[in-house]
């Protein structure tokens, strides 16, 4: 039996598609699906699991052991906008949520895979590295990161990194995250944009050492997110921290050609200012040191920027059910 929480989610729909891909379906999906109007309910319309547990009622079923063995619980589940500003509800969902699973985890010899996040690192002051004796010099950004990194040292203090693995996502795009709508990657909103009015708009630079639209972020496609995470059940033995990115850094002008290109058409690029909201929280450069993840024997390739975009555009958004689904040829 496998859990994964937040299962109706980005990434958590897409590991349960790259399971489903392995032949594995005794899985059970833990989210929160909303209204129907999110579309959230869509990305598991088309994949296989064995059942369907509401995310408030999850924490009580662990605690009675209502569920039977669990061989490992993938849990994806959290809040992930950067821009929400209610902290209460991020440390309750995103950080006590997570340790009282983690906690259950420990008890029954549970393999735990989790979310952290990239945005732990905020404006990259102290590098990228994944060294878990340097969480505490880590400066996030925003709340969000903030309740991700709080959970880190958690894990770490408290050892449930001895066994468990936390993947630091970098900017991650890909099919099954039409739902998020402001938060969906900029891939998908370029090409909505392009689409719509032929153009992509993207923010200016308010920093004299990056031109307009040079920027730079350190893209995933989904793909190799959910690839690492299914080796990482294989290998219960790999513990610790490990960055999930590409390992390069690329600029928003470098994706919104990608994306023109994927659509057969010639780019046009509008720089916009940035909302002064955003000014003091904004990243510059992002770019994940892939070393600890290779040295622990991760030995896949990485899907490029290019070659993602072409993929995510040809095969899913450009088509009418952009889904995730078992039931036709990828």
């Amino acid at each position: 039996m496998i859990i994964i929480t937040g299962g109706a989610g980005f990434i958590g729909s897409a590991m349960l598609w790259e399971l489903n891909r392995r032949g594995m379906e005794n899985i059970i999906i833990v989210d929160d699906l909303g209204t129907t109007d999110t579309g959230k309910w869509r990305n598991l319309s088309g994949l296989r699991y064995a059942d369907f547990i509401p995310k408030d009622l999850f924490p009580s079923l662990l605690e009675k052991n209502a569920l039977g063995p669990v061989s490992s619980l993938v849990h994806m589940g959290a809040n992930s906008s950067t821009t929400e500003t209610d902290a209460d509800h991020l440390l309750e969902n995103n950080y006590a949520y997570s340790r009282t699973l983690a906690s259950w985890c420990m008890q029954h010899g549970t393999r735990f895979v989790y979310a952290s996040s990239a945005a732990t690192y905020g404006d990259g002051a102290n590098g990228y590295t994944d060294d878990i004796e340097g969480i505490d010099r880590l400066r996030p950004l925003n709340m969000y990161g903030y309740s991700k990194q709080l959970f880190d040292r958690w894990a770490l203090k408290n050892r449930v990194l001895v066994k468990a693995a936390g993947l630091k996502f970098f900017n991650v795009y890909g099919p099954n995250e039409y739902h998020k709508g402001d938060m969906c990657s900029v891939v998908s909103k370029a090409f909505g944009q392009i689409s719509e009015k032929g153009r992509v708009t993207l923010f200016r630079s308010h920093r004299s050492d990056y031109l307009d639209g040079e920027q730079l972020r350190d893209f995933v496609h989904v793909g190799d997110c959910t690839a690492v995470m299914a080796w990482l059940l294989e290998k219960p033995d790999v513990s610790g921290i490990f960055n999930i990115g590409y390992g390069k850094a690329r600029s928003f002008n470098d994706l919104a050609k990608a994306t023109f290109s994927a659509m057969g058409r010639e780019p046009v690029i509008e720089y916009i200012p940035m909302p002064e909201s955003l000014r003091d929280k904004y990243q510059y450069y992002t770019c994940a040191d892939m070393r600890k993840l290779r040295a622990a024997g991760y030995d896949k390739p990485f899907t490029s920027l290019e070659d993602g975009i072409h993929d995510y555009v040809s095969n899913y958004l450009a088509l009418p059910n952009p889904y995730l689904d078992m039931n036709r040829e990828q």
